[in-house]
């Protein structure tokens, strides 16, 4: 992830004036480029919510080991997706589904539309569920309550955006971190961690079509389609370049704003499959992969304490993301269409089918991980058009894709895609 260069540049201040950057990065390095950080750690919420609990104890509880390598490679495609969809924001001043609606014909943005606004409602799935749990375990409400609880939430949150990005950024980033704290906490606390395990889980291998509808579904529950699409909105209105040099400076900033957040992403995602795989990859306890009974287990085999960091990094998880699924939506839209609705209507329409999961009680750790499938297959309709689009130097500028870029951005979208198919063929044998 080396792409500098310069794009097209903005207007320049008045002379003699400073530069926005430039007033911040003289509060000093430290305290200056913290300031400049944030939006990929917005983003990395996604890559954290309530469906990676769901796939990560389960692939822990049922395979060990043996799919740490499937997280490892699903966080570098991660940190590759997300600083290009970045980058673009910074260099055009739109967002990716702006730059779709610019470069390509409408009934292609139609169809990017329709399947993003599946990919948001599968996204709500995930994310209403999961805070519902996380508010059921921690204080007894029951499911359907906790999903109305959850959407009053997220439209706090979000109210925070509308007084400046950077309050929005930095509850977003407090509720990152209890999560991040929780796991951390039930890590030390489980214990019993087989460390040459891990290391031996980094080597790629699979056993059945088990592993590997886990494998697409941990891939769709860490590359997150709506949130490559979020990321470059992100860059629109913040911090302005006022020449070729500080454009630079903020693409540095933006590299090491994806290395640091979405590599603490992984490492809480690691964190999860490493507890269920430590606790429950034993005779009797295998199948304990369902939110619930991890959350009773804990409590059983490691304490009142475990069980009460689970609940509330799980409820902080779906706080967090639904805010930041809401706020992708809108540009979805706009962006592709358009068009805009009220962010009530929006939501609304969006948490429809995970207010319905909540009410009939549905399987809530199926409907879990069977998002993550549905959100593994609108991947390749995110990243395909931003590697058309971050290679094309009539949007890009200088800061177009270099080419080994390009080909492992290309890489990236044919192992995903490869693996969609391929689970779709051995699902669809299945039925025949």
């Amino acid at each position: 992830m080396s792409d500098v260069g310069t794009a097209p540049l903005p207007d320049s201040p008045s002379l003699g004036a400073p530069s926005e950057l430039a007033h911040i990065l003289s509060r000093g390095r430290i305290r200056g480029g913290l300031t400049i950080l944030g939006p990929a750690f917005v983003a990395s919420v996604a890559y954290i919510d309530p469906g990676n609990f769901a796939t990560n104890f389960a692939s822990g509880a049922r395979y060990g080991y043996l799919l740490v390598w499937v997280i490892v490679m699903a966080n570098l495609m991660a940190m590759l997706v997300q600083y290009l969809t970045s980058k673009a924001g910074l260099s055009t001043r739109e967002s990716l589904p702006e730059l779709c609606h610019r470069a390509f014909p409408r009934r292609a943005n139609l169809v990017l539309w329709v399947q993003a606004e599946v990919v948001a409602m599968a996204t709500d799935l995930a994310e209403f569920v999961g805070a519902a749990l996380g508010l059921n375990l921690v204080f007894g409400i029951p499911l359907f309550p906790a999903g109305l609880i959850t959407a009053a939430v997220a439209f706090a949150i979000l109210a925070l955006e509308q007084r400046g990005y950077r309050r929005f950024e930095l509850a977003i980033i407090a509720l990152l971190g209890l999560v991040a704290a929780g796991f951390v906490y039930v890590f030390f606390a489980a214990g019993n961690q087989d460390y040459a395990g891990i290391a031996g889980g980094l080597i790629p291998r699979l056993e059945g079509t088990g592993t590997l509808s886990l494998t697409v579904g941990i891939i769709g529950a860490t590359v997150m389609p709506h949130v490559v699409y979020l990321h470059s909105a992100l860059q629109r209105n913040r911090i302005p370049a006022a020449d070729a040099a500080e454009r630079r400076t903020l693409l540095r900033f933006n590299r090491w704003d994806c290395i640091i957040g979405l590599g603490l992403a992984g490492l809480v995602n690691l964190s999860m499959l490493c507890i269920a795989a430590a606790l429950f990859h034993k005779p009797g306890l295998e199948g304990v992969s369902e939110l619930g009974p991890v959350h009773a287990h804990l409590d059983t085999l490691v304490g009142g304490g475990a069980a009460l960091a689970f609940g509330v990094a799980l409820m902080a998880s779906g706080f967090s993301s639904s805010s930041v699924g809401t706020y992708s939506g809108q540009i979805v839209m706009e962006g592709f269409m358009g068009w805009r609705i009220p962010l009530m209507l929006r939501r609304t329409l969006t948490m429809l089918p995970s207010l319905a999961t909540l009410a009939l009680a549905v399987n809530t750790s199926q409907a879990l991980v069977f998002s993550q499938i549905v959100l593994s297959f609108g991947i390749p309709f995110a990243i395909v058009p931003l590697l058309l689009i971050t290679r094309r130097a009539d949007l890009m500028g200088e800061m177009v894709n270099r080419r080994l870029t390009t080909v492992a951005m290309a890489a990236v979208a044919v192992v995903i895609t490869g693996l969609n198919l391929y689970l779709l063929a051995g699902e669809l044998g299945g039925l025949l």
